[in-house]
């Protein structure tokens, strides 16, 4: 089964490869139905071009998968010369009125049906293959059991699933909600996610609070959905988030070709774990790995923020139906983000710079009365961060580009992660130290917008990560993540 993984950016793109993922999905500014993630637009096709080169054999998609208006159809055709720049392996397609353009200006590329088109039974996939579709990505309320008599009776079309991630209250995420409340409309890629928000019942207050207070439809008169308001929540319409973790050999026999998870406005640590938990499942599931060699890798996806999981319409919809507000914390953050090993000359560079700096240094020392020596000393002693010493080689040491995210010093407490390394503790200045690649002075903490090389003799792989321990985190305990 193929691992398809989510890319809001060029960055997520390559931690989607890094740490597993066989395809991944993006989506080219103002065609996408998430519009509010970076997506890729003016010369990216070039990075995104080197990052094909560099992982040959993974699949690039790419979501075309708003509702089009007119204009919209005449901007997707003025734009198709920015569009063949980019690798594209396959497009994926609610409106069936640009099908005829894609295929005549992209013969090469896939079409695979979007799940807002809510495909879910095999006449309807047999009509989608009829137009030129290869694959189909179900929509969310087809059961495995269902899955699989598709599969049966389309053998030769590929079966796509979501499984992982946050999914839309509605059906198969044909939701008015943002549309009516904000004016923002979700079919176009701008859903403002209202049935996340946290609304507070002004009227009957303290009956919300009891937990009596139900919505009931009046033709329903036996099915009742609870509304209850909790500690500055009230829980209505938020949907648990998908996990099938635990079930890749059912989504195997069903047939499904590929695993897909949600998140292209997610993090790049999010991408990251959860692409990685899943790929470590699938090679123990493929008889690669052992289960044991997997499992401190798939525990890892629970480190992540989400919901509450829910195995949603696959066995039954009962715990679909639940609802949830809020999301689980992490208990770390990602820190910074290790890059390619520097090159010998790069690394020379650097110590060049450093050797070259501190013979400056001790040149205007030297010239010093000794009053003023003892002047400075005292400076350096009283001010250590503006007097920061100066880098050496170090045998066994490698350099690498280091883009710091928050702030690291000597106190705090840090993890390495890779692709396969779970993660591991490491010490700022014992394990390795941070060079300013400018000067090469040694920091003693560094944040973002510092320019950085991390120096050490630990195997490090490109596309590791450093993360740091929460401090506001309490396992258990739900905070607002604003999603």
């Amino acid at each position: 089964m193929e691992l398809l993984s989510p890319a809001g950016n060029v960055e997520k793109l390559k931690y989607a490869y890094f740490y597993g993922a066989d395809a991944s999905y993006i989506g080219l500014k103002n065609f996408s139905l998430r519009v509010k993630a970076d997506n890729f637009y003016q010369d990216e096709y070039k990075k995104v071009i080197e990052l094909k080169e560099k992982f040959p054999g993974k699949k690039l998609h790419c979501a075309l998968n708003i509702s089009f208006h007119n204009h919209e159809i005449d901007r997707l055709i003025e734009n198709i010369p920015y569009f063949k720049q980019y690798p594209i392996d396959a497009f994926i397609i609610q409106d069936l009125g640009i099908v005829p353009i894609i295929q005549k200006n992209f013969p090469d590329a896939q079409l695979h049906l979007s799940t807002q088109a809510s495909c879910m039974n095999r006449e309807a996939v047999k009509m989608y293959k009829s137009l030129g579709f290869s694959r189909v990505v179900m929509g969310r309320e087809a059961s495995l059991k269902e899955i699989a008599e598709i599969k049966n009776a389309v053998p030769d079309m590929e079966i796509e699933c979501f499984i992982h991630g946050a999914m839309c209250i509605a059906y198969a995420g044909r939701c008015l909600m943002s549309s009516y409340l904000t004016g923002r409309s979700a079919q176009e890629g701008f859903c403002s996610h209202t049935c996340r928000w946290d609304y507070d019942v002004l009227t009957a207050k303290k009956i919300a609070e009891s937990g009596e207070l139900v919505l009931r439809e009046h033709k329903r008169q036996d099915e009742y959905f609870p509304i209850y308001e909790g500690n500055d929540f009230t829980a209505v319409l938020s949907s648990k988030d998908l996990c099938m973790i635990d079930h890749l050999k059912e989504l195997k026999e069903a047939g499904v070709d590929s695993l897909k998870i949600e998140g292209r406005m997610k993090s790049v640590y999010y991408v990251a774990l959860i692409t990685r938990a899943y790929r470590k499942a699938l090679d123990a599931l493929e008889g690669k790995i052992t289960q044991d060699e997997a499992s401190p890798f798939i525990d890892e996806l629970y480190k992540a923020s989400h919901r509450p999981f829910t195995t949603a319409f696959y066995f039954n919809k009962s715990d679909a139906d639940v609802t949830v507000s809020g999301a689980s914390d992490s208990p770390y953050e990602l820190a910074a983000e290790i890059g390619q090993m520097l090159s010998e000359l790069e690394e020379n560079e650097i110590l060049k710079k450093a050797a070259d700096y501190k013979k400056l240094q001790d040149d205007e020392y030297a010239a010093l009365c000794d009053q003023a020596k003892a002047a400075y000393d005292k400076r350096v002693k009283d001010q250590p961060d503006k007097h920061l010493p100066l880098a050496t080689k170090i045998e066994g040491y490698r350099m690498y580009s280091l883009e710091a995210l928050n702030m690291l010093n000597e106190s705090t407490e840090m993890q390495l992660v890779s692709p396969n390394i779970v993660g591991k503790d490491i010490k700022f200045k014992k394990d390795f130290v941070l060079i300013n690649p400018e000067n090469g002075e040694l920091y003693n903490w560094v944040c973002n917008g510092h320019p950085c090389v991390i120096y050490t003799n630990m195997e490090v792989s490109e596309g590791s990560l450093i993360r740091t321990k929460d401090e506001n985190y309490v396992e258990g305990k739900f905070r607002d993540s604003g999603r």
